[in-house]
């Protein structure tokens, strides 16, 4: 099998990081990881049209994987045109590259391109309808990318992504319950977790798959919680017993942005195309928790 050549773009994120974890070794491709910072890895600014272009002339790129985004939700409210330099006009940048050289391109997506309003799991067919500008944003990235490149991009919609690296929703409550007697969680905001590894498993087995399936497909990880039970799933793994966690609803603790009640996504296409199984939450979770715990 031919060595693949990849770009990987946003290599310091929580899902760059293990993408770099999960390529190490792998013979069958070769990465180029990529990201505006980062003394281990190659500066590009992928919303530089010249600096892409010479990226992948120079270098013999077969495939992009963007994982780069403006994830601020909030601050997305007051900087819409910055979200959407990075998590729209960047992707049509990378878009056109790929178009240019003949190429494909996977691109990491939200739940939050649907408003959360519904009570069954989100299919890819679902109309969507962002209630942020984070969502729109992320969706106008989607359009750009598929008019573009058509079969040859295949975009990942994924939600509620944590891992040992960076800023995330384990690694807060894993702090907090430390530091704090008792937390206050919200139980009316219902999803999916996605651990970040198992995200750029998936990502693999797209791009190294015997045959292209290009497309839109959703993954996160197997079952649907609360942030509340969620919440209580990381003290219990981490052993943490002196705070006390307790459910409370969201207009508690109001944001700029909108948070979808519902951001379950349906995973059917993605485990039949790709002939997978998707692990459960519990197990996932677990598994980055005593990753912590032995880092600690």
């Amino acid at each position: 099998m031919k060595t693949i050549n990849i770009l990987i773009t946003g290599a310091n994120g929580q899902l760059g990081h293990e993408m770099r974890n999960v390529l190490n070794g792998d013979a069958r491709l070769h990465a180029i990881y990529t990201d505006v910072t980062g003394d281990d890895i190659t500066q590009l600014d992928i919303t530089d049209e010249a600096a892409v272009e010479q990226m992948i002339s120079h270098n013999g790129i077969d495939i992009i994987v963007n994982c780069a985004a403006y994830t601020a939700v909030d601050a997305a409210e007051d900087n819409e045109s910055q979200a959407a330099r990075l998590n729209a006009q960047a992707v049509g940048i990378l878009a056109r590259a790929a178009k240019r050289h003949g190429m494909r391109m996977v691109h990491v997506s939200t739940d939050y391109v649907f408003d959360g309003n519904s009570c069954t799991p989100y299919a890819e067919d679902v109309a969507t309808h962002p209630q942020s500008a984070y969502g729109r944003t992320k969706l106008d990235g989607e359009r750009q990318l598929i008019d573009t490149l058509g079969d040859d991009a295949v975009v990942l919609r994924t939600a509620w992504l944590y891992s040992p690296y960076g800023k995330n929703f384990v690694k807060t409550m894993l702090t907090l319950g430390q530091d704090k007697p008792a937390l206050k969680v919200v139980f009316d905001q219902v999803g999916s977790p996605t651990c970040a590894r198992d995200l750029a498993h998936a990502i693999i087995t797209v791009v190294t798959a015997a045959q292209w399936h290009g497309g839109i497909y959703h993954y996160s990880n197997e079952g649907v919680i609360s942030w509340y039970d969620f919440a209580k799933a990381i003290h219990r793994l981490a052993d943490i017993t002196t705070c006390d966690v307790q459910p409370c609803h969201s207009d508690e603790f109001p944001a700029k942005a909108h948070r979808p009640a519902y951001s379950v996504l349906d995973k059917t296409k993605f485990k039949t195309t790709f002939g997978v199984t998707v692990p459960y939450w519990l197990d996932s979770l677990r598994d980055t928790v005593q990753q912590l715990k032995t880092q600690n």
